[in-house]
């Protein structure tokens, strides 16, 4: 153990005569060490941050005065340096003072990664506005819901193919709201939208004064970041400058700074992408790749290209990584960190070896979530730690505190004792996250609701009155007590890097006029992450048929109103529902049993992508149909 560990082993008040009895009786304190290490580094930083209510903003104007010709953005071959996006980001900011909206009003954002996605944010930002950011995979419903929901009288569309298209299928249905569009011109747009280019070209890249931004507060919005519930619809989760700045630090756990390049390909209206990739290159002067849309086959080629040295993955990144065919240049890059969440055990150190990552750090957290932890030690599969030791030092306010409580998933709620509160887990035991919540800095997790805020909250957990966030995941926790994900509860699980609700599912199919009603959840499939998604349906009539307009009927209808991941990939027909004592359709038999031929007698159909229907699974198909693309 280095002598910095043993100082903070004395700092804690165990040394001397101690020391050696500990590192006997407790042989995962120094992974304890290394972990708090790193996270005191993250304090003080957000500390000082705080005490100055230093937004990203500030951060990225301090990044013009001192770096200006650095390259902030690499796209498509070429760079953006800090200056340029400043410049453009001060001309959206002065349309947007033109639109004379309250201050804090919300903007609804769908773009790409893109350099205008982040110049746009910023310029929003400057103007004193908050952006809502869409998920630009959205159609229909679901994407008529997320614009009203946010509230936002201006829309601002990118460049990206197709979106102008989901927009328009769906623009009688939308309030009155003013709709900008970039990379199109005036003449090949309907008359009643703008084309946002020649807006800008026409606007003045000066700034505008700081004095719009007064009154900045640490629970200030600074962008709604879209996440699918338990209730169903995408909700607007609110990112208020506590949680932005907080974000904004986090790498510097593995030393990140401006020499650093990262690269990000997931999407930016994902927090992943945003909070962590953009927010940190942006605190530290730093330099983000930006692909407007993620490719296995030109990943690494992007990475040598760039010079890339931090990669920011979701375990689904990783896995189809591994499926591209070995080359001889698979180790041969700059990277040294690839940071990220669901990284899973199975292919861990497959990918650490094949791809020659010098060092993995995993962590866990929420977008709506009040904290978060991470793996600093490297250990294979584990998200983080959480120790008794660490929770008596760095972790001793409980407003930011992470405990772990019994859960039954029968029930779906927490296990209590005899005087009604949670019970903490033991190492080898599995428990539900949960997490304390600093008042000082909350401002509601999403923007809606009470209601619908109050939901994700567990009270009376440890005394009376008390409350805690509810992740609604479950980890088991080992004897050194590292942390293992387990799987989601309720109703929404993971799939092909998205959350997919399963109340959002049931309502697009339960409205086909032969459908009674929908049962949604989700499945495992060998060899891929999260669950992919499966759908028990009863039809109206108790006799009728499944027939091949049928099939086809529900294909469409999911084709044309879901997102590619969360289309159910299998189908279950089924006389009747299991149903609870509160009249709540069971998925527990129904997860268990799956698409087990020899569990399920009940018609099974997977979903076909070529045909353009759902085709039946058979024992004659299924090795075909678990080995293919579906």
């Amino acid at each position: 153990m280095s002598g910095r560990q043993k100082a903070l082993l004395l700092a804690s008040g165990i040394g001397g005569a101690g020391y050696a009895a500990w590192k006997t009786s407790f042989p995962w304190i120094g992974d304890d060490i290394k972990t708090i290490r790193a996270m005191l580094e993250v304090f003080k930083k957000i500390g000082e941050n705080f005490s100055k209510v230093r937004t990203v903003l500030d951060m990225f104007e301090d990044d013009v005065t001192r770096l200006p010709k650095k390259a902030f953005i690499i796209f498509e071959d070429r760079q953006y340096s800090y200056e340029f996006v400043d410049a453009m980001a001060n001309r959206v900011a002065n349309l947007a003072a033109s639109w004379n909206l309250p201050r804090d009003t919300p903007v609804a954002m769908m773009l790409e990664n893109e350099p205008a996605f982040v110049w746009t944010f910023l310029g929003l930002q400057k103007a004193g506005l908050v952006g809502a950011f869409i998920n630009y995979h959205l159609k229909a419903h679901p994407l008529i819901h997320s614009i009203k929901v946010s509230e936002a009288p201006v829309l601002i569309i990118g460049s990206g193919e197709g979106h102008l298209e989901s927009i328009l299928e769906i623009l009688n249905d939308l309030p009155d709201i003013k709709i900008y569009v970039q990379g199109k011109r005036q003449t090949d747009l309907p008359s009643n939208f703008v084309a946002m280019d020649d807006v800008l070209l026409r606007t003045l890249p000066v700034p505008l004064s700081k004095a719009r931004r007064e009154g900045t507060t640490l629970r200030s919005p600074v962008c709604y970041i879209y996440t699918s519930g338990t209730t169903g619809l995408p909700k607007p989760a609110i990112i208020n400058i506590s949680k932005a700045v907080s974000g904004s630090v986090y790498w510097q756990t593995f030393g990140y700074n401006e020499n650093d390049i990262s690269y990000a390909v997931t999407p930016l209206y994902h927090s992943a992408s945003t909070v962590m990739c953009l927010f940190n290159t942006i605190e530290r002067g730093a330099t983000i790749v930006l692909r407007r849309k993620f490719s296995a086959r030109h990943y690494w080629e992007d990475v040598r290209k760039h010079k890339v040295t931090v990669i920011q993955y979701i375990g689904e990144l990783c896995r189809y990584l591994l499926r591209v065919p070995k080359n001889d240049l698979d180790g041969i890059h700059n990277v040294r960190v690839a940071f990220g969440n669901g990284l899973r055990i199975d292919i861990w150190e497959e990918f650490k070896t094949r791809f020659k990552i010098p060092r993995i750090v995993e962590f866990f957290g929420a977008t709506e979530g009040t904290g978060s932890f991470l793996n600093v030690t490297g250990k294979v599969g584990a998200i983080g730690r959480m120790s008794p030791f660490m929770k008596a030092t760095i972790f001793r306010d409980k407003s930011f505190q992470i405990n772990f409580i019994k859960f039954d998933i029968r029930s779906e709620k927490p296990i209590r004792d005899k005087n009604g509160r949670c019970i903490r887990i033991r190492p080898g035991e599995v428990g539900l996250i949960i997490c304390g919540v600093n008042e000082e800095y909350y401002s509601g997790l999403y923007k809606g609701s009470k209601e619908m805020n109050d939901k994700k909250f567990i009270r009376d957990v440890f005394e009376e009155g008390d409350r805690w966030f509810s992740f609604g995941d479950l980890i088991y926790l080992d004897e050194n007590y590292n942390i293992y994900f387990r799987d989601r509860t309720g109703d929404t699980f993971r799939w092909k890097s998205e959350n997919v609700s399963t109340a959002e599912v049931a309502d697009v199919v339960s409205r086909i006029p032969f459908i009674r009603d929908v049962n949604v959840y989700g499945v495992t499939i060998p060899g891929e992450d999260g669950r992919a998604g499966m759908a028990a349906v009863l039809l109206k009539q108790e006799n009728d048929k499944i027939t091949e307009d049928k099939l086809r009927t529900i294909y469409s209808v999911c084709e044309k109103e879901l997102p590619v991941y969360a289309r159910p990939l299998f189908l279950r027909f089924m006389p009747e529902f299991i149903v609870t004592q509160t009249m709540k359709n069971r998925k527990v038999e129904l997860v268990e049993e799956g698409y087990d031929l020899e569990k399920v007698k009940d018609p099974l159909y997977f979903i076909d992508s070529k045909n353009k229907t759902y085709s039946p699974l058979s024992l004659e198909n299924f090795k075909v149909v678990m080995t293919s693309k579906l």
